[in-house]
């Protein structure tokens, strides 16, 4: 009979060493594929500027302050001590160290200043390999990244605000933004009667005689209301306009934007998101009076890049998570990374995560080639296909990553419930899946070309079975001869192109047990609809080495 072993005993067995020590970048292998696809002859720089990034990313520090910035939520204070109206938030501190290093390497606003090479391609990297650390930190970035092209509506105000805002430089507190070293921006334009609807808001913007706006009306989601600059949506004579409104006016006086609340959220908890009032806050205007959609949609079109990023940076630290687990746990007589139906789940994830993460990295490219035409149309046709398909599938990642982990996945110190809590958000933000559907109908019908850049995108792997998927895809759109018809397919549409896209560039830039596992899974339809049902055949066992973090 075997000795029984000390219940008492202080040394745990088959527990996993904690997964720190691995660069985030340069360490992983897929991430390295996408950047050296996409960058070209820039790729080693990018990697090499990136470096950093990735050891600081994959350290004990980073992973601690993650947390804690998830464990204290932010605290409004309305009232100082003296009972005057302030409207501040306060942050934890590892909220504010997560936040400098996000904007000192670059993640924020710089690359839209930067000189370097492929600085879209370069920014979408780091934040893949960052923002999963604390995601609720990337939001601010995101809006400030996402602000600058919208500002180029007036030359005057971007001559202004820009530099600030591409600064690399945190210099958080409200003051005067003529006075502050670095700039933050925000977004609010949704209102309890309209959410996505931004159209029926019913914010009123009052011109004032010396060029200037009051606005007042109530704003149901506005994140990190302590950033300095808000592009907002209102009511002027003229129609919907987008209007600037700083956090403090330039002689130093509160501008008059009353948070009435932070919201209890289901993620993304370590950042603010509140509701304000306007109660006749002084705004600038930008752009056209009754544009202001057409004026604010290149800041939506950024963030929507950011919610693929973001869903891609959760999928690829969860499969590390996940991967790096099952390499060192034992169960039912050994590894569990070497059973086959672990290596089938894992080795699924993988491939999921990898085409997640070539996509976001190709849409990046487009933005560094955005003065050529063609780059142009892929990106309008693209993001909010892959907005809808990428954000859609990573709930059930994080999910299905977080089981492989058990019980010890659904323990908050194992950092999994944070991730499965932000897998949805990306989904809603800046349009949810049925918003970003019909956007991609919207594309096909204003913009013919679209088609023509996606197929071309396609057609480059030279596939058989991607030529029959885009057959099928170009006979869907030409059958579509009503708008109901229209929009009764449009999630198909979306999903399908998505999918078509991904394997394309996994064919063109991943290892051949990557792309054909992809293929006969995702585009033949040999999977069964749930992960861990890659059919015979792949070579799960590459997918898995590939995917686990080594090390040094």
């Amino acid at each position: 009979m075997p000795a029984l072993e000390d219940p008492f005993a202080r040394t745990p067995r088959n527990q996993v060493p904690p997964l720190v020590g691995h660069n985030t970048v340069t360490g992983d292998a897929a991430l390295v594929d996408a950047v050296r696809a996409q960058a070209g002859d820039d790729a080693e720089a990018v990697l090499s500027s990136l470096a950093a990034v990735g050891e600081l990313g994959g350290s004990a520090e980073a992973r601690e302050h993650g947390m804690l910035a998830n464990q204290h939520e932010p605290v409004f204070r309305p009232v100082d001590r003296f009972g005057n109206r302030v409207d501040e938030v306060d942050y934890h501190p590892s909220w504010h160290w997560l936040m400098d290093k996000s904007v000192s390497n670059g993640l924020a606003g710089s690359a839209w200043a930067d000189d370097g090479p492929s600085p879209h391609v370069r920014r979408a990297v780091g934040s893949i390999a960052w923002s999963a650390i604390e995601p609720g930190h990337g939001c601010p970035a995101s809006m400030t990244y996402a602000a600058v092209p919208a500002l180029r509506a007036d030359p005057n105000i971007a001559a202004e605000l820009t530099p600030g805002l591409t600064s690399r430089s945190y210099d958080f507190g409200l003051r005067p933004t003529a006075e502050k070293n670095g700039l933050l921006a925000g977004m609010s334009m949704t209102e309890k009667q309209g959410g996505s609807d931004v159209r029926s808001n019913t914010t009123v913007a009052t011109p004032q005689s010396d060029g200037s706006y009051r606005l007042t009306g109530h704003k149901w989601f506005t994140s990190a209301p302590m950033n300095d600059i808000f592009l907002t949506l209102a009511q002027a004579p003229g129609g919907l306009t987008c209007f600037v409104l700083r956090r403090v006016l330039p002689d130093g006086s509160r501008n008059s934007l009353r948070i009435v609340r932070l919201k209890d959220k289901l993620g993304n908890r370590a950042n603010a998101s509140s509701e304000l009032e306007y109660d006749g806050a002084h705004g600038i205007r930008l752009g056209d009076e009754g544009a202001g959609v057409r004026t604010i949609i290149e800041m939506v079109a950024s963030t929507r890049l950011d919610c693929v990023l973001g869903s891609a940076a959760l999928m690829r630290r969860t499969v590390a998570e996940a991967s790096w687990h099952a390499a060192h746990r034992s169960a039912f007589g050994g590894v569990l990374a070497d059973k086959p139906a672990m290596s089938n789940v894992l080795a699924d994830l993988a491939v999921e995560s990898e085409a997640a993460t070539q996509l976001g990295i190709r849409l990046a490219r487009a933005v560094d080639e955005a003065d050529d035409p063609a780059q142009r149309a892929f990106r309008r046709i693209s993001l909010p296909v892959a907005k809808f398909w990428v954000c859609k599938r990573t709930s059930f990642h994080v999910a299905e990553a977080l089981e492989v982990l058990g019980g010890n996945g659904y323990v908050e110190e194992s950092g999994m419930p944070m991730l499965f809590r932000e897998s949805p958000l990306n989904s809603i933000w800046e349009g949810s899946g049925n918003v970003n559907a019909l956007d991609v109908l919207r594309v096909l019908q204003r913009n013919p070309e679209g088609v023509d850049v996606w197929r071309d995108e396609v057609d480059a792997a030279d596939t058989p079975e991607l030529r029959d998927g885009v057959d099928e895809v170009l006979k869907i759109i030409a059958n579509i001869t009503d708008p109901e018809g229209a929009q009764y397919v449009a999630r198909w549409l979306a999903a399908r192109m998505a999918v078509l896209l991904q394997a394309s560039l996994l064919v063109r830039n991943a290892p051949a047990a990557v792309a054909d596992a992809f293929l006969v899974s995702r585009v033949l339809g040999q999977g069964a609809g749930v992960f861990g049902t890659l059919p015979a055949g792949v070579d799960t066992a590459a997918i898995v080495r590939r995917a686990t973090p080594v090390i040094p």
